[in-house]
């Protein structure tokens, strides 16, 4: 009887079903009309017809309602140790909370988009009620501690069959996010997926995804390209689609490139997109277009190594004078050459210099790539789909991009991306222990500058003409930005970095004027609340969390046998060993 009574006073508590009737309302309003007219979102103007972004909200109210309803079951049946892996109270209260975040931006996003409140309709107020009620009701539960689900030990296949699902559903985001066209259903769902995420977290659900992709690093890289190369195959020949996701790739290799010298090293270069358009500038003159200003057309491959040495060499002629300055003294040079080389492309037209870039007008007409008899201009069917132009160079950025993260994780699992770190964590102390310290920074500027070359060889081509002004400070600002919000140091940080800072401009122009402003308050909110970044590499997520060892003393007392420890941080690896 006393476990029963202890049963039924969980389940009476207020909170608990204050919070479980606010996500019904959540629940109830995604079947009524949000918006007067269907020109608001993606038409959510039927009763009894959710369209796809009010789904999204029934499944926020969804999460809430079965965490709520769940969590008193698994505090009186579950273990100890299982309640400690799992803990629901945390993903009720993190779930009510995107809930009412998500249904707040998407009245605003509607009210704005049809200029007026007046134009909501009853759902839409419901529904931000109904998730107001649920995140102030979760407020009352005892949220506890962290949940553990990633020491949970489960066999490989329902790891990789875990990253599986997750890549599968990035695919279907990409794709239906891409193919949204009115900006406050864009900014809807970008929303929607950002909280899923942090649902997702505050569930320790990423936690156990972090630990099975660790374990299981070449099914995650053979996956992540299948569903990369599948993508064009969900945009039904869309050539506007295509070219934001080749330009997404290009700003990833160039900032790929980039990471090993902010990243790795930890030299702050505010001039490398002229790397970029040096390989550009070289690919356009070796081309066979009829403004190039040499007459010889190698091969691409050649081509390719051609601008990746260009770039390097102007690394070296750069670093090897400023490289014995670091901090702000070295940005300042860094920043200083960047804007050198665009004047100088500028010059050489031959007024004021030799006739090599024919200056502010560039290079136009570089006539698509034909590799091996394939016409990356032409259109192509396969498996019935048409396959346009940017589809065609997207996979030749897709291979370029997996030949420079081999490049880059080796160089990271090496001895010399060892001494970069060290540099970076402290050069005196690297000096004093024998590491090079002035060759691998040379080394770390002429690497990142060929890998930024390759970049812009293909980028020529896929903008069909190269001009100076396309290289200006505020793209090296950029690809800086990117690294710093996606996580320095990390593959999946600058990726989700490129993407998001790409993805944003294309699919809010309306946003245009205020892009900086938007940029500028992202980042500050990383730098307050993430500033590790999105996908941190592990030690500089140590760096940022002192209480690791807390935590590892913590894992001894009471943590599960049996944990998934490859490559997981130092408290988890010590939590196995005991």
């Amino acid at each position: 009887m006393s476990a029963l009574n202890d049963f039924l006073s969980r389940w009476s508590g207020p909170a608990r079903w204050v919070g479980v009737v606010g996500a019904v309302l959540v629940m109830v309003a995604a079947f009524l009309p949000w918006a007067y007219l269907p020109a608001a979102l993606d038409d959510v103007t039927y009763y009894g017809e959710p369209s796809v972004l009010q789904w999204l909200g029934f499944a926020l109210g969804l999460v809430t309602a079965a965490c709520l309803l769940v969590s008193p079951l698994l505090a009186a049946k579950a273990s100890p140790r299982a309640r400690r892996i799992l803990n629901l109270n945390r993903g009720a209260a993190a779930a009510a909370t995107a809930s009412l975040v998500y249904q707040g931006v998407a009245a605003v996003a509607a009210a704005l988009e049809l200029r007026g409140l007046v134009a909501l309709e009853p759902g839409a107020w419901l529904g931000v009620a109904g998730a107001a009620v649920a995140a102030l009701a979760t407020r009352g539960l005892h949220l506890g501690s962290d949940p553990r689900l990633r020491y949970l030990k489960t066999p490989a296949w329902a790891q990789i069959l875990g990253i599986v699902v997750v890549l599968a559903l990035v695919l279907v985001a990409a794709a239906y996010g891409l193919g949204l066209e009115d900006p406050g259903a864009f900014v809807a769902f970008g929303t929607f997926c950002g909280l899923a995420a942090w649902v997702m977290v505050r569930l320790g659900i990423m936690g156990w995804i972090s630990a099975a992709a660790t374990a299981n690093r070449s099914s995650l890289v053979l996956a992540s390209f299948v569903v990369a190369f599948v993508f064009p195959f969900t945009q039904n020949g869309s050539d506007a689609n295509m070219s934001i996701a080749a330009g997404v790739l290009i700003f990833a290799a160039t900032a790929m490139g980039l990471n090993i010298v902010v990243g790795l090293a930890g030299l702050l270069d505010l001039g490398y997109i002229a790397f970029l358009g040096a390989g550009a500038f070289t690919a356009a003159t070796l081309s066979q277009s009829a403004f190039a200003t040499i007459g010889w057309s190698p091969p691409f491959p050649v081509v390719m190594l051609i601008a990746g040495c260009v770039s390097a060499i102007l690394g070296l002629i750069i670093g090897s004078p400023t490289l014995r300055v670091s901090g702000d003294y070295l940005a300042i040079v860094t920043l200083a050459f960047g804007e050198i080389f665009r004047i100088t492309m500028n010059n050489l037209d031959g007024s004021d210099g030799p006739n090599i870039t024919r200056g502010s007008n560039g290079i136009p007409a570089i006539p698509n790539l034909n590799l091996f008899g394939f016409d990356f201009g032409e259109s192509h069917t396969i498996l019935g789909v048409d396959i346009g132009r940017f589809a065609n160079y997207y996979w030749l950025l897709l291979l370029v991009m997996a030949l420079i993260i081999l490049v880059f994780v080796n160089l990271n699992k090496s001895r010399i991306g060892r001494g970069w770190v060290a540099i970076r964590e402290d050069e005196r102390a690297a000096e004093a222990m024998g590491v090079n310290v002035f060759g691998l920074k040379l080394l770390a500027f002429a690497g990142g500058a060929f890998l930024a070359g390759v970049a812009g060889s293909v980028k020529a081509h896929v903008d069909v003409s190269v001009t100076p002004d396309q290289y200006i400070f505020m793209e090296s600002a950029f690809l800086v930005a990117g690294i710093v919000l996606g996580g320095m140091g990390t593959v999946g940080g600058v990726l989700v970095g490129a993407a998001i800072l790409k993805l944003l401009p294309e699919k809010l122009r309306f946003f245009e004027d205020y892009r900086l402003l938007l940029f500028g308050l992202l980042l500050i909110i990383m730098m307050r609340f993430r500033p590790e970044g999105l996908l941190p590499d592990q030690r500089r997520q140590l760096e940022f969390h002192a209480d690791d060892e807390e935590l590892a003393e913590e894992a001894d007392a009471d943590g599960p046998p049996g944990l998934a420890t490859a490559g997981a941080p130092p408290s988890v690896a010590k939590e196995a060993r005991a």
